[in-house]
């Protein structure tokens, strides 16, 4: 097993937490497991703890080799394909148990397999000289050595303090829980032209997560760039620039751009979603019609349109009437309360019918890039003081693809980001270097194949000003057809769009038969999982996301494994932004002002503190947050500690092949697949050598592939 895996399994979980939980949490009620049982299973709820607040400096400390993934290994002499070097990576174990002892696992989809062999089997063979241990399975790579010179010469750079003070302790998270710390293993560049196993893992060194690193670089809410006079515009005091570029004008009109509509009408449509009823995939999602009162009204008004009306017919559809006017976008009541670095959601797992369990396709692109607004309602409107601002509690999110792809590509893109924490604060420098960044994402025609050729993946949204009740709901610039099982981009205005990881509450309030099922089936603590438009021949994923009343996360009936409950329940929308992260409703506020205040969850109750939250069902174990040093970790490991490599493509009829020498194929399929034959293990070394030997007939002519070497990091399943 994975060094951290150990520690999720079993009693781990427990164990590697405890230092975050009060006692009362762990009351005997998990019989003793066998060491790879897997994750405890709960039987019965435990009475409710407090969030607390601890410092990571207690989690458990991890043997720095031990815990090491990824080692690389030059080659004695080049292979028939050109291949120099061989990457070893410790995969985690096969749902599949049948594969539990072969030599040969297979990654990625049908398409574009990834063919690894166990190292020590190789190793056996005589093919490599050495192997970091059990459990690692290896692929032959083109690498080149220089990049090891360049991570010493970037462990320099990061000592040099031009980020800030240091630290050598690095986070280790499992999913977004914090279980361990560890230090970096330095690398001699010489031990590679020496056949020597070289470990690869986080930077040696890096700057301490602190409010003032987040603040630049990946949660920007400081007043100098929210409410920067060059680039926004204040709804509530009329200062700074109307359509500036980090304004919700200037966002929606790059978006509509290639819409074959106006900005105006584009955001006016969109806004009208709320006024009647619509259905999602046989969810149907209520009206709101005091989107019309709160938000269209006041802003037609503010932009010279005399008598806005809402006409309502006897059917009951509703449709807003300007009077032949148009909403001044330049004056939108949405004021810029972020601005969000989510490069860590950058990895990328493999669809249906993917291999591999828990294990991405391609780590391929640099995740996503956000703008975070609240709604107010001014009055005077663009003439008042923050008294007058009228806040709403409501957040509008714009979610964007960062368009960039390859991973020496994305190693650019964060290195830009981490160049905002040496600007010495909010210069005009940094604004610059900031507007750069953002423009290059945002701007008519960054996605050509994408919707408007917009880069947005899609927009969020989270209030109760329009109701009593907390709704979350998302927009798309696609073509959603759950019945066919697609998704795909399209030209036009913004269309009402399923909501990511969450069943339709309505119909599954839990506990509840289906949702039980789904979990206990489908949802493996740590390895990644798709909530499907259908289950068990039901329409299951939610048009919207209504956050109960009272603190629930989404239960499931005992026995049931906790930690797949609550990963389950933490990816839904309401359990994101309520019960499972004791959060009140959004993460980044829209009611407290400038700077806008950041949820515990995020900011794990300060830098180096973790935030920790009883189990929302059972009461235990406590899970503890620290979101933003998480993906500050990310940030700088993926800008200064990564390393790129070229795989060679392998045509998918080597599968075939494989089947054909082997008669059972090695994979660890997520989803349905074609392949008709058995699957199962290969466990003897005359096979693996023939394998081998016919592996460089099925090289395509295509160039080989730009990523990580990490080649099979953990997935994850998050997006919120």
């Amino acid at each position: 097993m994975r060094a951290v895996d150990k520690m999720c399994s079993a009693l781990g979980v427990i164990v590697a937490l405890s230092a975050f939980a009060s006692s009362a949490c762990f009351q005997e009620v998990i019989a003793e497991p066998d060491d790879d049982a897997g994750v405890a299973e709960i039987t019965q709820p435990l009475a409710a703890a407090q969030p607390t607040t601890v410092p990571l400096e207690r989690l458990p400390r991890l043997d720095s080799i031990e815990s090491t993934e990824v080692f690389i290994q030059q080659l004695n002499e080049r292979t028939e394909l050109g291949e120099n070097a061989v990457i070893h990576v410790k995969l985690p174990e096969p749902g599949n148990t049948k594969l539990n002892e072969s030599f040969v696992r297979i990654l990625g989809t049908e398409a574009d397999p990834i063919v690894l062999f166990r190292s020590d089997a190789l190793a056996r063979l005589g093919r490599i000289e050495k192997t970091p241990g059990p459990g690692f399975f290896s692929a032959f790579v083109d690498f080149d050595p220089a990049q090891l010179e360049e991570r010493v010469r970037n462990t320099d750079i990061l000592a040099s303090g031009r980020f800030g003070q240091t630290t050598e302790l690095t986070v280790i998270f499992e999913g977004r829980s914090p279980v361990g710390i560890r230090n970096g293993l330095k690398i001699d560049v010489n031990d590679f032209s020496l056949g020597q196993l070289i470990p690869l893992g986080p930077c040696i060194l890096r700057p301490i997560s602190s409010q003032k690193n987040w603040g630049e670089s990946l949660m920007i809410t400081a007043k100098n760039v929210v409410l920067n006079g060059a680039r926004t515009w204040d709804p509530c005091t009329g200062a700074g620039t109307k359509g500036g570029k980090w304004t919700f004008a200037h966002l929606v009109r790059e978006m509509a751009a290639g819409s074959g509509t106006t900005a105006e009408k584009f955001v006016l449509a969109w806004l009208s979603k709320w006024l009647n009823n619509y259905t999602v995939n046989g969810d149907v999602v209520g009206r709101r019609l005091q989107m019309f009162n709160q938000v269209i009204r006041p802003w037609a008004i503010a932009s010279g349109i005399p008598a806005p009306t809402l006409t309502t017919t006897s059917g009951g559809t509703s449709t807003v009437n300007l009077n032949g006017g148009s909403l001044n976008l330049n004056i939108a009541p949405f004021r810029l309360l972020a601005i969000v670095n989510r490069i860590d959601l950058g990895r990328t797992v493999s669809g249906p019918g993917g291999y591999g369990g828990g294990v991405t396709e391609r780590p391929a692109d640099a995740g996503e890039l956000r703008f975070v607004f609240g709604v107010v309602q001014p009055n005077p409107w663009g003439a008042g003081t923050q008294a007058t601002c009228g806040l709403k509690p409501f957040t509008v999110i714009f979610e964007y693809g960062v368009p960039i792809e390859g991973c020496s590509s994305v190693v650019k893109w964060a290195k830009r980001w981490t160049a905002l924490n040496a600007t010495g604060g909010f210069t005009a420098s940094y604004l610059t270097q900031l507007e750069s960044l953002t423009e290059s994402v945002v701007k008519s025609g960054a996605a050509p194949t994408k919707g408007n050729k917009s880069a947005l993946n899609q927009i969020r949204t989270n209030e109760n000003a329009l109701s009593s009740r907390w709704e979350l709901r998302e927009f798309t610039l696609t073509k959603e057809t759950p019945s066919a099982g697609t998704d795909v981009p399209i030209n036009g205005l913004l269309r009402q769009h399923t909501v990511a990881q969450t069943p339709n509450d309505g119909v599954f309030p839990t506990p509840n038969p289906t949702v039980d099922h789904f979990v206990k089936n489908n949802v493996t603590c740590g390895a990644p999982y798709e909530v499907p438009f259908s289950y068990l021949g039901n329409p299951f994923r939610g048009g919207n996301s209504l956050v109960p009343v009272i603190p629930k996360g989404w239960e499931v009936t005992p026995p049931v494994n906790v930690c797949s409950r609550h990963e389950f329940s933490l990816n839904t929308c309401d359990g994101c932004h309520r019960a499972d992260t004791a959060t009140f409703f959004t993460h980044v506020s829209p009611t407290s002002g400038i700077p806008a205040t950041l949820s515990n969850f995020l900011t794990g109750g300060g830098p180096g503190l973790g935030f920790s939250v009883p189990d929302s069902q059972f009461g235990a174990p406590n899970w503890p947050f620290a979101d933003l040093h998480r993906r500050f970790d990310r940030l700088y490991d993926i800008a200064y500690c990564t390393e790129c490599t070229r795989l060679f493509q392998i045509d998918p009829k080597f599968l075939d092949a494989i089947f054909e020498i082997a008669r059972v194929l090695p994979i660890d399929p997520r989803g349905p697949i074609s392949f008709k034959g058995e699957i199962g293990p290969i466990t003897d070394l005359e096979t693996v050598g023939k394998l081998l030997d016919v592996r460089p007939q099925f090289r395509t002519t295509l160039p080989g592939v730009d990523m990580e070497v990490d080649i099979a990091g953990k997935a994850q399943s998050f997006v919120h």
